[in-house]
Parts: C-alpha cells; structure tokens; sequence
C-alpha cells in the first residue's frame, strides 16, 4: 500500500516559510523560526550536532516526521541554497528527488542521501518519489513554490505546520498563489507547546 505525500514546514506568525533571498538563510529571522527544531534531540543526533536536547512532545514529532519519510521531493532553488550548507552528511537519510529544468547526474553523499534530478514534470518526481518509497510516506520538503505546485495538482494528502511566534514582515509565503477554490482542507489535529503550534489538517479537493 502505497504512503502519503506530505509536507512539514516552520511558518511564522504572519505566514512565511524563509526570507526572500536564499543568501538570508541562516540569518537571524529564520534562525528564531527554526530554534525549536534545532533544541530537540533527534534533530541534534540526525545533524550530529552534539549530544543533548530536549525531549518531550516536540522531539517526538521531529522523530516521527523522519522516520514516516521514505523519500523527499525539493525544488531546484531549495536544492541550490541547501548544495552550500548541507554538510557531507545531509539530514536526509533518504532519497531525494529534485524537480528542475537540467540535466545532471545522481549526486551521492553520505548517510544514504542521493539527490537525483528530474526534469519532466511534477508528476513524474513524485512517481518516482513513490517508487523509491514503497509503502513510507513521500515528503515534499520545500520550497514554497514547489509545494503550491504539488498542492494545486491535488497532489497532496496531509500537511503539518509549526506556527512559531516569530514575525516575518516578508519574504516567502507558504501559500503564496494556492489555488484556494480547489483546495479544501479538514482539521486533523491541533498541539501546542511550549515553543510552537503544531497544526495538522488533511486535504481534501472542493
């Protein structure tokens, strides 16, 4: 029986996902947006980070979002902005499948991650996404405009977010162009602690 494609993302109060510019990532802003995966003890082992980190209900979520995921679907500007700060052993563990217009090959790097590159269409990663899967949950990790694709093809069964209380003022919107007439969703759960809100809903076709 085939998964589900997923997303899960940090967003910020007023609705974004990363600053404009990918030069921006790491910076202040989108270090206060993540600081709550970062603390937790899977992420930290998963980064190898160093020893420690909380647990708790937030670090079981982390842990689950990982181990649910047997592949990972990214665009090409996400792929370009991570090329520069993964370290040798990305936090993957999976493979990886990048939607973009090039040619390349596989690209392989430690931990089990492969980044192959697909240039035929949305629907044709995601096949292959699911493939590579088998019966585990396909991730489309990022970014923004790659998961707006993936959500106005009806692409997507199930999203998470982490409502973080940090405020933006701009840069990428999480559903910045969604076709909202087309997408419906239903509440699965609602979680909040100490740190963030986590959101869960479903989604349905209108």
């Amino acid at each position: 029986m085939a998964g589900k494609v997923f997303f899960s993302v940090s967003m910020s109060l007023d609705g974004f996902i990363a600053p404009e510019s990918s030069e921006e990532l790491m910076g202040q802003q989108w270090m206060e947006l993540q600081q709550w995966v970062f603390r937790q003890r899977h992420f930290r082992e998963n980064l190898k980070l160093g020893k420690g980190g909380e647990e708790g209900r937030d670090n079981d979520i982390v842990r689950e979002t990982f181990e649910r995921t047997g592949a990972s679907v990214m665009g090409k500007r996400m792929f370009d902005a991570g090329e520069q700060m993964w370290p040798e052993e990305p936090p993957f563990h999976t493979p990886v499948f990048v939607v973009t217009h090039e040619e390349r090959d596989p690209w392989e790097r430690q931990g089990g991650t492969t980044f192959r590159f697909v240039n035929d269409g949305i629907e044709s990663v995601l096949d292959r996404a699911r493939e590579a899967a088998g019966e585990q949950d396909v991730r489309i990790a990022g970014g923004g405009e790659t998961i707006v694709q993936y959500l106005n093809a009806g692409l997507i069964d199930q999203f998470h977010v982490a409502l973080s209380p940090v405020l933006f003022g701009s840069g990428v919107r999480l559903f910045e162009g969604v076709d909202a007439g087309r997408v419906a969703l239903e509440p699965v759960r609602a979680e909040p602690t100490q740190r963030v809100t986590h959101l869960t809903y479903a989604v349905r076709e209108r």
